[in-house]
């Protein structure tokens, strides 16, 4: 089989990597930390995606808008202390990939989440041969969907945007590879967003899981 694009980007989080009871713990030990109770696992999934401060900011309410600064140092001790717990990639995930690396195609992790954690956490799942890089949050000035952000990856991989398609599975996704001019946009339904909404975003293609992917990504 021969790869459809020369390089895919793949966001993390809900794509790639089941990591929503780690995000979930430390999100919810901040709102301890000020006296709340815990967030509901909802919650935190549908504040997630736009980079932690805006999920922070959405998961502490606007009484703490104030207190972003304070709340996020909170957050990273706790994170950076148990952020290997309970990261497992989703189903097809780790097949995906090493089809597409064996098809010759580049392959990369492009998320909001930030970047030093991204790395860490393929490192510790093994994906650092099957990636040629891992761009995330503060790496650069930029987040999904800014076009920037895009072009920053594309830099970084060598690659055209009228042969990378990008997968991901929220409505950051599908407007980053829109405004990036990418070639390709696939969506799945294991992270934050039903198939309605991102179809109802503007989704062409929307799957359940990676594995429904192969077909698309390799002719």
């Amino acid at each position: 089989m021969s790869p459809r694009f020369r390089t895919v980007l793949f966001d993390l989080d809900g794509t790639l990597l089941d990591h929503f009871s780690a995000i979930h713990r430390a999100h919810s030990h901040v709102r301890r930390h000020y006296g709340l109770p815990d967030a509901t696992r909802d919650e935190v999934m549908r504040a997630i995606g736009g980079g932690l401060p805006e999920a922070l900011k959405k998961t502490l309410g606007p009484a703490y808008a104030d207190r972003l600064e304070e709340a996020l140092p909170v957050y990273r001790a706790y994170w950076d202390a148990t952020m290997l717990d309970d990261a497992v990639l989703f189903p097809g995930a780790l097949e995906l990939l090493e089809k597409l690396h064996a098809a010759g195609a580049v392959c990369a992790v492009f998320t909001n989440k930030h970047g030093p954690s991204a790395r860490r956490v393929c490192s510790h799942l093994g994906l650092d041969p099957l990636v040629a890089a891992v761009i995330g949050a503060t790496d650069t000035p930029w987040l999904k969907p800014q076009p920037e952000f895009t072009a920053h990856a594309l830099r970084t991989l060598g690659a055209e945007a009228g042969s990378t398609a990008l997968v991901g599975d929220s409505p950051w996704d599908v407007d980053a590879a829109r405004l990036g001019g990418l070639a390709g946009c696939f969506a799945v339904t294991t992270g934050t967003h039903s198939a309605d909404e991102l179809r109802a975003h503007g989704a062409p293609f929307v799957a359940p899981a990676l594995a429904d992917l192969t077909d698309e990504l390799l002719a």
